[in-house]
């Protein structure tokens, strides 16, 4: 994506940082809107087919090619690692878990980023902020994790469900990292239908493996799932995502950063507010830990911002 001559206006900004502070922030609630009538990997699957259909054929209809072939199979694996190893395992995790647990944890994500991205070891491990930042934001993963589990005794699948995200958000780290290099002159939206579709199709085997479709009737699924699943294409997949993609072309990345810090925030006063979910004393010290350590870590990148002002 090119950045355009010309400046966009301030409330096209304001209005896509809305889409991907708050937009963003609430797909966790809808997941579990989702899950009262769906299982966790036929919701994803259904999300993703929509979704990617529907960009795939915007796509052709601009007269857009598919990625060449090795491009192809390097984008589908990203999709599923990313969006079946990462999104699917929120929906996986909210099973056992609230929405607004699972933001925060995933909140975590850019720290695994530092840490899974070897080939930028030198950069980001010679400054003393990233240095701290990661430490200070393992230890509120830690805190958050430990805290929950003492404080939550409702069930023993608690703090697998934790551990599972923060798989996940390994997972989806590992998958941009693959599809970080394989761009090539496909538009993101080719590339995005063709993760998507890719992860669609591996959620439709893992259903069948699991045996998610036994007994699953869509006869039998409440409105409130299906208006979850409607938000979570429509705003989740293609609006705020899209939203998110049109900011890196014309915002500092590090400014766009700042939604790691609200999408938890919103999720948990989401949860709190709708779905009568709660946060504990403990968990909130983790929280608040883990968004001083992402704070550390991108002051090099906000220093960077600021001095091209």
């Amino acid at each position: 994506m090119t950045t355009s001559s010309t400046p966009p206006s301030r409330l096209l900004i304001i209005l896509a940082f809305f889409a991907v502070y708050f937009i963003w922030g609430s797909t966790y609630l809808a997941v579990r809107f989702g899950l009262t009538g769906f299982p966790p990997f036929i919701l994803v699957a259904l999300r993703y087919i929509v979704a990617g259909v529907a960009m795939l054929a915007y796509c052709k209809i601009k007269g857009e090619s598919l990625p060449e072939l090795k491009l192809l199979s390097r984008q589908s694996v990203s999709g599923i690692l990313m969006l079946v190893g990462g999104t699917g395992m929120v929906a996986w995790a909210e099973q056992y878990i609230t929405s607004g647990q699972v933001a925060v944890l995933i909140a975590a994500q850019p720290l695994w980023f530092l840490v899974l991205d070897k080939a930028n070891w030198r950069n980001y491990f010679s400054d003393k902020y990233i240095i701290s930042g990661l430490l200070v934001g393992f230890v509120g993963i830690f805190l958050f994790m430990k805290l929950g589990h003492e404080e939550v005794k409702e069930s023993s699948m608690n703090l697998v469900a934790m551990i599972g995200v923060q798989i996940g958000a390994m997972l989806w780290v590992i998958g941009s990292l693959i599809t970080k290099n394989s761009k090539g002159s496909s538009s993101v939206i080719m590339n995005s239908s063709v993760q998507l579709l890719a992860a669609s199709f591996f959620s439709i085997i893992i259903i069948f493996i699991s045996g998610e479709h036994r007994g699953f009737s869509l006869a039998n699924v409440p409105m409130q799932a299906w208006l979850g699943v409607a938000f979570l294409i429509t705003f989740g997949s293609l609006v705020a995502y899209l939203a998110y993609i049109w900011l890196l072309g014309h915002v500092a990345p590090a400014l766009i950063s700042t939604y790691t810090y609200v999408n938890p925030v919103v999720a948990v006063f989401l949860g709190w507010a709708l779905a009568d979910e709660k946060l504990y004393g403990g968990q909130f010290i983790g929280l608040s830990v883990i968004l001083v350590g992402i704070l550390l870590v991108n002051v090099p990148g906000y220093r960077k911002a600021i001095s091209r002002r």
